[in-house]
C-alpha cells in the first residue's frame, strides 16, 4: 500500500459542480431570505460575505479559528450583532442551503470508489477549502452520495485556522490525523489551490474531469479524470 491517509478536495472533485453558477444561487437565496426576515441590505450582505472571506483565506494566525477570523471582521462591519445576526445564518443553512442540491449532482463512480476505499486501512480526509460551515459541507458530501461514510476529518471553517493554498493548511491536516505528509495523497481539480499540497511532502493526483487551471505553477504526480483515478485507486490504495 503506497499511501496511510488519502485526501480529497470536494467540489469538482468528488462532487460535479460549477462553484461560480453555484455561488450565484447561493447568494440569491440568502437575499430571498434576508428580504423575507426584513433585511433590506442585501447586495451590502453579499459584499460584506465576500470581503470578509478575503480576509479569512489570508489570515494565518494559529490560534483562531476561520470562523472566527471570518464573524471578527463580519460584525465589525455589520450594523446587527452577532446575537441578532447569527440567527439569519443558522436558518439559510438549515432551510435555504439544503435547496441548492438541484444545482450539482454526484459523479458516476464515485460512491463506489469511496466505498473501496473505506475498506482499505487507510485514512480519509474531505480536504475542501475551510471557508463553510460543517452542515454546509455535510449537505455537500451527501449530495456527493457519501453522506453515509465517517471520514478521519472534514476540514470545516470552525475546526480549521488555514485556508487554501496556504501550506499550513495541509500541515493542520497531517498534525490532526497524526500522518506524515509523505504518506499522505491530496486528490484534487485545483492547480492553485491543491497541488500546493506537494510543498510539505504530499503526493498529487489532479483529476481533470472540471479541471481548474488558472497558471499556477505545480505539476501533481499523476492526473487524469475519474475512471483513470479509479484504476489508480485500485492499484495504489
Amino acid at each position: 500500500m503506497m499511501f496511510k491517509a488519502v485526501l480529497f478536495d470536494l467540489d469538482g472533485t468528488l462532487l460535479h459542480i460549477d462553484m461560480d453558477y453555484f455561488l450565484k444561487q447561493y447568494f440569491k437565496k440568502m437575499m430571498e431570505l434576508a428580504a423575507e426576515m426584513g433585511y433590506r441590505e442585501g447586495s451590502r450582505l453579499v459584499e460584506q460575505i465576500w470581503r470578509s472571506t478575503d480576509v479569512m483565506i489570508a489570515d494565518l494566525d494559529h490560534e483562531t479559528s476561520n470562523e472566527e477570523v471570518f464573524m471578527r471582521d463580519f460584525y465589525c462591519n455589520w450594523p446587527y450583532s452577532p446575537e441578532e445576526f447569527n440567527l439569519f445564518f443558522d436558518r439559510f443553512y438549515r432551510e435555504r442551503f439544503p435547496l441548492l442540491k438541484e444545482f450539482c449532482r454526484p459523479f458516476p463512480g464515485v460512491p463506489e470508489m469511496m466505498e473501496y476505499i473505506m475498506r482499505q486501512r487507510v485514512k480519509v480526509v474531505i480536504a475542501t477549502n475551510a471557508v463553510f460551515p460543517l452542515s454546509a459541507l455535510r449537505d455537500r458530501i451527501a449530495w456527493a452520495g457519501l453522506g453515509h461514510h465517517r471520514f478521519d476529518l472534514i476540514t470545516s471553517y470552525e475546526l480549521m485556522h488555514f485556508c487554501k493554498p496556504h501550506v499550513q493548511y495541509y500541515q493542520e491536516i497531517v498534525q490532526r490525523i497524526g500522518v506524515q505528509p509523505e504518506d499522505c495523497l491530496m486528490v484534487g481539480n485545483d492547480t492553485g489551490e491543491d497541488l500546493p499540497a506537494a510543498k510539505i511532502g504530499m503526493k498529487t493526483f489532479l483529476v481533470e474531469d472540471l479541471l481548474i487551471d488558472k497558471g499556477a505553477d505545480y505539476k501533481p504526480d499523476w492526473q487524469g479524470r475519474l475512471p483513470h483515478f479509479f484504476d489508480f485507486v485500485k492499484k495504489c490504495i
